[in-house]
């Protein structure tokens, strides 16, 4: 029952979220908002022409119907509060005839909600094939013991529904306020919009590639030359992922260079990357992704905040800011300890060494490994995964954007609660 949709409301968010999953889904999608909600405030995903519109009356004999707070379990109702009931509860009825599952934000939560509350159990009555999923937001309230009606429609059930929290630890807390068993409850958590939030570019990559289940991500901005050494990259990816099982994407924001023709030095990289474990379709290059001529460097900078491994094999650096761009944005730092300046850089931000071929001052160096290369990228990759595992941050960042994005939830926890099977 939404008056207004301003993204500063945090329940907003969260029913955007939800409504791009159902669409996403290719469910269809009725969104029914109080009279008083203006149209020019669709934005965003709510502005979708999949979705169908409907405004719930919030008026009574031509007057504007005035919501009152009644948090509590006992008192008096204002003198037209049941015939406003019965009024909002004959516009539930005509709108949710087609419907099958409607899903409550707060309504049977909220003391401001409590006509509309009792407005829809008035609806359930008559619509007997329609189930319901109701979202509390906010700490569950203690059950009084003592209740009067209208006011004990915030502490009970409703038949043919399933009432829903955002975390497991407010399941018993949540049961108890509406005297239902824990069985009838059930968990859907808000989601992180990351990607939805980024720049249209930054879009366009997780579009041409899925990293919302990888587990390691590595993001690699350079020039397309051979002295950035993009071949290293994929290597140690595809040993990582040999090594661990662990789902490992590679996305390298490159950008010409007259040193060796793009083809065939993109081909030469993938062709590495799968000679140590890495599928080839678990490795990207922006220039494929619609940008030939450089990705914008902002994005870059969102692919970072995604990401949580950097490997920089380069074979010569004056600086390396790109590892002060990773750094920044958490992600777990492997740099060529042959080069002075990524030495001396890498040494004050704690980053994990590995050496590769490069250009020292005054002379070149070249590595060789015992008893072989693929041995050496392996056991290193081993010791990385580790170290990555035992960073809590690094954990954490990962979690978050392998479980809490709108793909997973979805799947996991929202799409079976609107299986009537699974119900």
């Amino acid at each position: 029952m939404f008056s207004g949709l301003s993204s500063t409301y945090s329940l907003v968010n969260v029913a955007a979220d939800q409504i791009r999953m159902l669409l996403n889904e290719n469910i269809a999608v009725k969104v029914l908002v109080s009279e008083d909600c203006p149209d020019n405030q669709r934005t965003g995903i709510f502005a979708d022409k999949r979705i169908e519109w409907v405004k719930i009356t919030n008026t009574l004999h031509g007057k504007r119907i005035v919501w009152h707070d009644y948090s509590g379990a006992t008192g008096t109702v204002h003198e037209s509060f049941f015939e406003e009931a019965t009024h909002i509860a004959d516009d539930f009825v005509r709108h949710l005839q087609d419907v099958d599952v409607c899903i409550l934000h707060d309504i049977l939560y909220q003391g401001w909600h409590l006509v509309h509350n009792v407005a829809i159990r008035q609806a359930q009555k008559r619509l007997p094939h329609l189930r319901f999923l109701a979202f509390t937001h906010s700490l569950p309230a203690n059950r009084p013991p003592r209740m009067e009606p209208p006011f004990d429609a915030r502490f009970t059930g409703m038949p043919r529904a399933t009432f829903v929290y955002p975390t497991y630890s407010g399941i018993p807390a949540l049961a108890a306020q509406y005297d239902v068993p824990e069985g009838r409850c059930a968990v859907v958590s808000n989601t992180l919009p990351w990607i939805s939030s980024m720049s249209q570019a930054a879009q366009d990559v997780a579009s041409a590639m899925d990293l919302r289940q990888a587990e390691i991500v590595i993001v690699y901005p350079a020039r397309l030359t051979t002295a950035k050494k993009f071949e290293k990259v994929a290597a140690l990816a595809g040993a990582i992922q040999t090594v661990s099982e662990k789902n490992t994407k590679v996305i390298f924001c490159d950008f010409p260079s007259a040193d060796i023709q793009s083809s065939i030095y993109k081909s030469i990289i993938a062709t590495e990357g799968q000679k140590y474990g890495l599928p080839k379709d678990h490795l990207l290059f922006t220039s494929d992704a619609g940008y030939p001529d450089g990705f914008p460097r902002e994005s870059v900078f969102e692919l970072f905040a995604l990401s949580n491994l950097f490997v920089c094999p380069s074979y010569s650096e004056s600086f390396g800011l790109t590892v002060l761009e990773a750094g920044s944005r958490g992600n777990f730092l492997v740099l060529n300890e042959a080069v002075p300046a990524l030495k001396e850089l890498g040494g004050k931000l704690g980053a994990y060494f590995m050496r590769w071929d490069a250009r020292n001052f005054g002379y070149d160096t070249r590595e060789k490994y015992a008893p072989s290369e693929k041995d050496y990228l392996e056991d290193h990759a081993r010791i990385i995964v580790n170290l990555m595992r035992e960073d809590r941050s690094l954990s954490a960042k990962t979690i978050i954007r392998t479980r809490y994005n709108s793909h997973w939830i979805c799947k996991n926890q929202l799409l079976p609660l609107l299986d009537p099977m699974g119900y």
